[in-house]
């Protein structure tokens, strides 16, 4: 079965599949080699690791596009992939779907803010027309070459015109041919709850660590409906508390070890780059 087949399967189920978020190639391993079933090419993580910036449109299509197909060389589980904005109108958007179907997404997200976008939890926020959120959905559907490639459209409407605005224009997004939504920055516990059983296709919840919307256990957001819960950002937080917790004990004490349980061992890190697949073939071809 291909990867967009699964990834339409694991949706379908609404079974609230985590899915964490992967901002370069050797993360995007780690997601996989600890069991999950798909990855989420992050913008935000790809902005803050590759450029050192904050999510507020600094990424743009060649970056995702290259990091996506260095992640699909990599891994062999779906991808969904974060394409901002478009990238432009809908004739860009046009564009991003067919650059980023041809780089090995499975699936890819859309978004209704202004340009420059923003991070969906910072302060600020402004979204397009409907009338131009929808036609750009309109032209992503269009675009894609392999019916199984799924669009999924994502409204930040929550935080400017409401929660009902919100879920309107996710049903319109829809109507427009979107096979999966995404309402981004709900405040409200009972938001949370009530969203599935207001749109009949499968949801995504972003469950952004210190972000608005309120945590709730993965388990509980498969009970009430929802096809995915994101942790777009869990792996790069993570990877950065590291960085922080292994560089103090450097400059502090001179020495970092692998006894001192702050950083993967050297065997561990060869065995995650497949050093003895590389090791096989130079034996085979040499």
């Amino acid at each position: 079965m291909s990867t967009r087949k699964q990834l339409k399967a694991l949706v379908e189920a609404r079974r609230g599949v985590i899915v964490p978020g992967a901002f370069n190639a050797l993360s995007a391993k780690v997601v996989e080699d600890l069991g999950f079933e798909a990855i989420y090419v992050t913008g935000a993580g790809v902005t803050n690791m590759w450029f050192g910036m904050p999510d507020q449109g600094f990424m743009g299509l060649a970056e995702i596009a290259d990091h996506t197909a260095r992640i699909r060389d990599t891994v062999n589980v779906p991808l969904l992939v974060d394409a901002d904005t478009g990238f432009g109108n809908a004739l860009n958007v046009y564009h991003t779907v067919r650059t980023l179907e041809r780089a090995g997404a499975d699936c890819i997200q859309l978004e209704d803010q202004v340009a420059p976008k923003r991070c969906g939890h910072f302060n600020g926020k402004d979204v397009i027309s409907t009338c131009e959120a929808v036609s750009k959905i309109k032209a992503a559907v269009d675009a894609r070459r392999d019916p199984d490639l799924l669009i999924m459209a994502r409204t930040d409407a929550a935080a400017v015109h409401g929660f009902e605005a919100a879920v309107e224009r996710a049903q319109l997004f829809a109507e427009a041919g979107a096979d999966i939504l995404f309402v981004e920055a709900l405040t409200e516990v009972e938001e949370v709850r009530a969203l599935p059983q207001r749109l009949d296709r499968p949801q995504l919840m972003n469950m952004v660590i210190g972000g608005k919307t309120p945590i709730f256990n993965a388990t509980e957001l498969a009970g009430l409906g929802y096809g995915i819960v994101l942790y777009a950002n869990a792996a790069l937080q993570g990877a950065v508390m590291g960085m922080q917790k292994a560089l103090t004990v450097l400059r502090d004490e001179r020495e970092v070890t692998e006894v001192s349980g702050l950083i993967t061992p050297f065997a561990e890190r060869q065995r995650l780059v497949g050093k003895p697949h590389w090791d096989a073939l130079d034996k085979r071809y040499t």
